[in-house]
């Protein structure tokens, strides 16, 4: 029996073979590994696709947070905002600042974003940003925010990692904030070969910020005008990336026509509660996410019939061990600890068929029974 992926990067990466064989060549040939044109071909590129003047390729998504925090002149005694029901990387980056998370909890409406009237109501006198994420492949309500973050004379700095070529309202997902960050590991809708990140802006300013904070801290070289470090995408994924970002609204949309073929396979499936799309957004299912009963069994029947489904995330990040020392426990945010007991990630990506999509409702649905 053939096995379903929960993303066949090796069929991704036959679409790319060919232009990313010579474009290593040319990188090999010219031995620029770090700092190569294709570096700033790439940053003009995903700016652009992105909607904003401003795109600094880093180490990684992580990275990217850590940044847009730093440049923004955040750091030790202040709080940032964000969900609870994220990957730990928003955490960290945070913590890494110098700063302390501030968790929230989603909204209970099936779309799994952060609950804006929850970060609203946790803002502090040391508040200095609000961090939503863009989760699963669509856009958080930023513009929601906006004016609490206006209100503290703060920052929105958005986590984009899920959302490549997401939009809300008519515009990027990208210029919601006054900055975003977003990660190319291999598994996002754009995929490096290894780690790699961006960290967006419109403001020159902030961008050349992050731009020496990623690099050292250097504008020249050796003139290390603010305390910096190593944080930079490498010429060989750059070439990766401009490659896959050309297909990547064609690949976006083979996504939108497979979360469509889940929406009707399921529909009438009592047991299964299917992702909603909040209104004004256009989607990239990144992933997607049902909701089932007896999560934990049902995974373990679907991976040994061969269907990589996969959980995003079964841990909160209060409940995460690292995590102890902001003294939150079980039962602090109600909304994430529910939905992270029923979560489910279905394998979804540009290239599935809808054969295999009927196999992996099929064997959901005996797995349910």
């Amino acid at each position: 029996m053939n096995r379903i992926p929960l993303v066949d990067l090796a069929a991704q990466h036959e679409a790319v073979a060919a232009e990313v064989a010579a474009g290593w060549q040319e990188v090999l040939g010219r031995t620029a590994f770090i700092g190569g044109p294709q570096i700033a071909a790439f940053e003009r590129e995903y700016a652009e696709f992105s909607g904003v003047r401003h795109c600094i390729g880093v180490a990684n998504g992580t990275d990217a947070i850590e940044i847009a925090l730093r440049a923004l002149g955040i750091g030790a005694g202040d709080e940032c905002i964000l969900p609870a029901n994220s990957f730990v990387a928003t955490a960290e980056a945070v913590s890494r600042s110098g700063a302390t998370p501030i968790l929230v909890d989603c909204a209970d409406d099936d779309t799994y974003l952060i609950d804006t009237g929850a970060a609203e109501a946790a803002v502090t006198p040391r508040t200095r940003a609000i961090i939503p994420v863009h989760l699963y492949g669509q856009a958080a309500p930023a513009e929601r925010l906006a004016p609490v973050a206006e209100r503290f004379g703060g920052w929105i700095v958005a986590d984009a990692a899920q959302a490549q070529g997401a939009g809300r309202n008519g515009r990027s997902a990208a210029v919601l904030s006054h900055a975003a960050a977003t990660s190319f590991y291999p598994g996002k809708n754009l995929g490096a070969y290894g780690d790699a990140g961006a960290a967006l802006a419109d403001s020159d300013e902030l961008a050349g910020r992050m731009r020496m904070i990623a690099d050292h801290g250097i504008r020249r070289k050796y003139e290390h005008e603010v305390f910096g470090f190593n944080s930079r995408l490498d010429t060989l994924q750059a070439v990766v990336l401009s490659a896959k970002l050309r297909r990547l609204a064609g690949w976006n949309a083979a996504r939108r026509a497979a979360a469509d073929r889940y929406h009707d396979l399921l529909s009438g499936v009592d047991e299964v509660v299917r992702p909603r799309t909040l209104a004004g957004n256009e989607h990239v299912w990144h992933l997607y996410v049902v909701r089932v009963p007896g999560r934990d069994r049902v995974l373990k029947e679907l991976q040994a019939a061969g269907i990589g489904a996969g959980i995003h995330y079964p841990v909160p990040i209060h409940l995460a061990p690292a995590f102890t020392g902001l003294g939150h426990r079980e039962g602090s945010f109600p909304v994430a600890e529910r939905t992270a007991d029923q979560l489910l990630s279905l394998p979804i990506f540009a290239e599935i068929t809808p054969e295999q999509q009927r196999r992996v409702v099929d064997t959901l649905k005996a797995a349910l029974r």
